[in-house]
């Protein structure tokens, strides 16, 4: 299996198990059955997604981190066998990750903690992510200086 393939294979089990804890599962359970079926039954291949969701939720509640790399083994596993074996469920899985936006840090969220330092704030303190067009807004003196 080339690099580029591996890769593949460890980002779409990784955030295929991280969609089973989310609200999108329901979205993406059918279409995730769909590309591991690939001639079997996709209801048995849905079937064991949910399966291996409840496994899953339990180990998380649990703290049981042993079970949930498991968990992740097995659809790394089993993804590489589909990915070996037709070529085609590559672009299909790009396709998937690529709507669900792709990122386990997407999926799962990213902490991040804000320090104010040297002194009081009397402003506008603005986090964002993302900002583009160089454009920087002034919202004026805070409540103390009005």
């Amino acid at each position: 299996m080339d690099a580029e393939l591996a890769g593949l294979v460890g980002s779409g089990a990784t955030t295929i198990v991280g969609l089973m804890a989310t609200d999108l599962w329901t979205q993406t359970r059918d279409r995730i059955g769909r590309l591991f079926a690939r001639g079997a039954d996709p209801a048995a291949v849905t079937a064991d997604l949910e399966a291996s969701r409840t496994e899953l939720v339990a180990a998380r509640q649990a703290g049981d981190e042993t079970a949930v790399a498991d968990v992740e083994a097995e659809w790394r596993s089993r993804l590489r066998r589909v990915l070996q074996s037709d070529p085609a469920a590559a672009a299909e899985l790009r396709a998937l990750l690529d709507e669900v936006g792709q990122g386990p840090a997407e999926q799962q969220g990213t902490v991040v903690n804000n320090t104010l330092s040297g002194g009081v704030v009397h402003g506008t303190v603005i986090m964002g992510r993302d900002m583009h067009g160089g454009q920087v807004f002034h919202a004026g003196p805070g409540p103390a200086a009005r």
